[in-house]
């Protein structure tokens, strides 16, 4: 039987190398998508095809032997299995989280890299955890009903721009960037975070502290916070997203070169130690997703006290400056930031890894 992934973006790319990887003998002869407007046409050597010119060059018989796994993000992957049963394609496996989550584990721990956070379940030692969730009052609601952990506090980022209120904490008190949401997005709600709970001593410096959005986020069970402190761990990250043919080609959707250059030049004059990494980080394959982390509260606080001061620096030197412009750059270079951080300072840290949730 053949395998048809459908999807040519961060997850298929990710998928298609992990089950190559765990079962080689498994047949994934191309990618598929709706429309190739707007992917590539070639990914992984193989090609990239339209939904429509493969249903009309397949057999029903075809189509029946063929299984087709949806790797999308989840809130499309409905619209996507009912296009396929219309082309008459029955075999359907949609990646769903748990799918997802099993996938990447095994392959990443078959390959000795970004290892999973190991739950232990026999231990009762939790420490604290406190996550905080940007939310926006523009969000869409969810069509599926999700209760939220206890460790998440919601907090309405760019609260400074809007009457509306969603969260009883807001981004627009205390030492705040919350009217400049239009370009650092969700990374008002982390710069909120540093300055108003990690630099507040009466937060325990023995908790964990940590950030994610109101669709994307990692979930920890008790075994896994247990997992924390036995694995004596540092910080956890969502398994990095694979994109062809690097970092740089992706976000050149986002990004032009010239914030690129004007994001290079800030690294090398505030932090030159990191800025001879950056070109290669470019080069890479593997990014760092979402602006969602969870760290030791001295860990989260000194990433942000490089973070930050490298956005700003980007916000006052690039053209047009971010005073002028509302495009959401400085939210997508923190992405690529907080992969360089600690990818260059790897050996540095225990980093465990966890899949990341995206509530529909």
């Amino acid at each position: 039987m053949q395998t048809i992934i459908y999807g040519a973006q961060g997850y298929a790319l990710s998928v298609y190398e992990a089950i190559t990887t765990l079962y080689p003998e498994r047949h994934i002869p191309f990618f598929m998508v709706t429309s190739i407007e707007g992917n590539p046409f070639v990914l992984c050597g193989i090609p990239v095809k339209e939904i429509a010119s493969v249903s009309s060059a397949m057999s029903v018989s075809d189509k029946k032997e063929t299984e087709v796994i949806i790797a999308t993000p989840e809130n499309v992957q409905s619209q996507i299995e009912q296009t396929l049963i219309e082309h008459g394609f029955d075999n359907i496996r949609k990646l769903d989280f748990k799918y997802y989550s099993e996938l990447m584990e095994a392959y990443n721990a078959e390959l000795g890299r970004f290892m999973p956070l190991a739950a232990c379940p026999e231990s009762s030692d939790i420490p604290g955890i406190h996550v905080y969730m940007a939310k926006s009052h523009v969000d869409r609601a969810l069509k599926e009903a999700f209760t939220l952990p206890e460790y998440v506090n919601p907090l309405q980022v760019g609260a400074a721009n809007t009457d509306s209120r969603i969260a009883d904490l807001t981004d627009n008190t205390g030492d705040n960037i919350s009217d400049r949401n239009y370009n650092y997005c969700e990374l008002t709600g982390l710069y909120w975070t540093w300055k108003n709970v990690l630099s507040d001593a009466k937060t325990s410096e023995d908790d964990y502290f940590g950030f994610c959005q109101y669709r994307r986020m990692m979930l920890f069970s008790q075994a896994d916070l247990a997992g924390l402190k036995a694995g004596n761990i540092d910080v956890v990250l969502p398994y990095p997203l694979a994109y062809e043919p690097s970092i740089e080609e992706h976000h050149k959707r986002y990004l032009k070169d010239a914030d690129w250059n004007t994001l290079l030049s800030a690294l090398e004059e505030i932090h030159p130690e990191h800025a001879a990494f950056f070109p290669k980080l470019l080069e890479g394959r593997y990014m760092f997703n979402y602006n969602v982390i969870l760290a030791r509260k001295n860990v989260l606080r000194d990433y942000c006290e490089w973070l930050f001061p490298v956005l700003r620096k980007v916000e006052e030197t690039s053209e047009p400056k971010g005073c002028d412009r509302k495009d959401r750059y400085l939210g997508y270079m923190g992405e690529t930031l907080e992969t360089l951080y600690f990818m260059a300072n790897f050996e540095g840290y225990r980093i465990a890894h966890k899949p990341c949730k995206l509530l529909v």
